[in-house]
């Protein structure tokens, strides 16, 4: 297997594989080159996007500045959103559904370090290059999903169709659909029923 197949396959892989290293370089340019054009430029930020995020459906908005590691392993779904210093670190596959909005400072961090120091820490390679042993855990996040800002959302996540997650969640484990959760680490507190209706 390539350090690329292994990556999304949640094995161990090698960071410093030259074929990531370019994907990852692709991204960050993109990156900058996005946060960098004034939403004004409003053809010019889409086709930066569509670049960036191959599989990505219509009247997908991020406000920007973003970041992703790679963008090619996003997909997002029609009429989605995310505000102000999103954060995607999508080293295994991040699917977001449709119409997922997004406060700011959300951050999908799919990356998973070893907990010893002793199989995490950097080591040299038989070339001499520097690198580090990682793993990486999907995230999903279903249709008509409100991330409120400041929410890290963990590798391995699946956060189900209709739900909301508060401010400032840390979310580590599955969160069922048409539910309130919120905390850290983050947890269900009641479902979304039709009592919630707005008057």
């Amino acid at each position: 297997m390539t350090e690329k197949e292994k990556m999304l396959a949640g094995l161990l892989y090698d960071p410093s594989d030259p074929e990531l290293a370019a994907l990852r370089q692709r991204a960050h340019v993109l990156s900058k080159r996005y946060n960098d054009t004034d939403e004004t430029r409003e053809a010019e930020r889409r086709a930066i996007l569509q670049e960036l995020l191959p599989d990505c459906g219509e009247s997908v908005y991020l406000q920007g500045p973003v970041q992703f590691d790679y963008g090619c392993f996003t997909s997002f779904g029609a009429c989605s959103y995310a505000n102000f210093n999103f954060t995607c670190l999508d080293c295994a596959p991040v699917k977001i559904g449709s119409s997922v909005f997004m406060g700011p400072n959300v951050s999908l961090l799919t990356p998973v370090h070893p907990l010893r120091w002793q199989d995490r820490n950097l080591y040299r390679k038989a070339d001499g290059t520097l690198t580090d042993r990682e793993y990486a855990r999907p995230i999903t996040i279903e249709d008509n999903c409100w991330i409120a800002g400041n929410v890290t959302v963990c590798g391995g996540v699946t956060i189900g169709a209709g739900s909301v997650i508060g401010a400032g969640s840390v979310v580590t484990r599955d969160i069922p659909s048409g539910v309130f959760a919120a905390g850290v680490p983050c947890r269900v507190i009641h479902p979304i029923t039709d009592e919630d209706a707005m008057p």
